[in-house]
């Protein structure tokens, strides 16, 4: 038996695994602190209810002979597929239904797309980034370059083109940094990747948090992106589907490879690798593009939205430099007093029970930074503001 080297190169410890390790280990010793997490990105409002409501019809369904499903068709239920396609189409997007493909998340067919490339592409991903983008290729033997996202670029980085690559890992709203991409910008990393020939892995899992309509919710408002993109969506932060897992991959007929369709060889694969989200989860995904389940959806992302304000003007109070919050769920703070990240970690844990991310785990440049999320509850967002407010002061 010979094993896959490559994970020895994969560090041993998932970023979110260290940081509960930390937490677990302080409560134990502190049984009397109640804690705050404002660190991993999971949501906490439950699901609406027009979700619940198809959920519960759709159990139902499945206890009748008559509306019994057993095997579905691995891409996806054209119920909802049609419907993903009516949510781009608002959006000013056009997509034949067979391009979209549904998934059970995001994380899962970013790892997954790699399956469709050979080893010896050269994958670009922004520094800081997502640590699944840098795990999934070191763990398949890829080569890695990194594009320098910064304070001076507004963690927005552009391509360079004396730096080649063949594929591209992009995430707008940014996730650790909650930066958003305008068309411009976007419309400069399209060029480079038809270019070049190169494949866009285009990450827009907040895109729903967008509120202004000149900034894109999909890469495919640019002209150009069909032939070099590829765009994974997920309705864990759009709807609260963490915990019930469900996303798509839009894959456009029009990416090639030379006498290649990326859109038959992802469904090839889908077909082989992969036997479909359940109908129930289907029927609960469906509900979140009507119109009732839209309007439902957008209460649960204002309430988010208005604890990251509530979190960024208490930052601003104290003038510490952040980005992120308005456009996104995320805060990305500048480490005050030159503290490296894991140090301001310890220092928010030990002092006020607050638990944030390091910047380190995303990146050398993300060093000396730090993501809040405002994935929280209000009462604890609150309490949270209020003890880095007392304590800063």
């Amino acid at each position: 038996m010979n094993i896959n080297k490559n994970y020895q190169n994969v560090s041993e410890s998932y970023l979110f695994s260290t940081i509960a390790k930390k937490v677990n280990e302080f409560a134990a010793a502190n049984p009397d602190k109640k804690i705050i997490r404002l660190g991993i990105g999971d949501v906490t409002l439950p699901l609406c209810k027009v979700v619940v409501n198809a959920l519960k019809n759709a159990a139902e369904e499945m206890g009748v002979q008559e509306t019994f499903r057993g095997y579905g068709p691995e891409q996806g239920y054209d119920f909802l597929k049609t419907k993903i396609q009516s949510y781009y189409a608002s959006h000013g997007v056009e997509l034949d239904s067979d391009e979209i493909f549904i998934s059970d998340g995001a994380k899962s067919d970013l790892g997954n797309i790699l399956d469709l490339f050979a080893v010896d592409n050269t994958v670009m991903v922004p520094d800081p980034v997502y640590p699944v983008y840098v795990d999934t290729n070191t763990m398949a033997g890829r080569k890695i370059v990194y594009i320098d996202a910064n304070a001076e670029n507004n963690f927005l980085p552009l391509p360079d083109d004396s730096v080649k690559a063949d594929i591209i890992y992009l995430c707008s709203p940014n996730n650790p940094t909650g930066a958003v991409y305008n068309k411009e910008q976007l419309k400069v990393w399209v060029d480079y990747a038809n270019k070049n020939n190169a494949v866009i892995l285009f990450d827009s899992a907040y895109e729903c948090f967008i509120t202004d309509e000149n900034l894109p919710r999909s890469i495919y408002e640019i002209e150009g992106a069909k032939t070099c993109a590829i765009e994974f969506c997920s309705l864990s932060k759009m709807a609260g589907f963490t915990g019930t897992r469900c996303g798509y991959t839009v894959v456009p007929k029009a990416l090639v490879s030379g006498d290649v369709i990326l859109n038959k060889m992802w469904l090839r694969r889908q077909t082989t690798k992969f036997n479909g989200v359940p109908y129930i989860i289907q029927r609960g995904a469906e509900a979140v593009f009507t119109e009732e389940g839209q309007v439902e959806i957008q209460e649960n992302l204002n309430y988010y939205k208005e604890n990251a304000k509530i979190i960024s003007d208490t930052l601003k109070k104290h003038n510490i430099w952040h980005i992120g919050g308005k456009h996104s769920p995320y805060i990305w703070l500048k480490c005050p007093n030159n503290m490296t990240s894991w140090e301001f970690f310890d220092y928010l844990l030990n002092n006020v029970q607050i638990v944030g991310t390091p910047g380190a785990g995303f990146g050398k440049n993300g060093e000396g930074y730090f993501r809040l999320t405002s994935f929280g509850s209000r009462e604890n967002t609150l309490e949270a503001v209020k003890r880095l407010d007392d304590f800063l002061s």
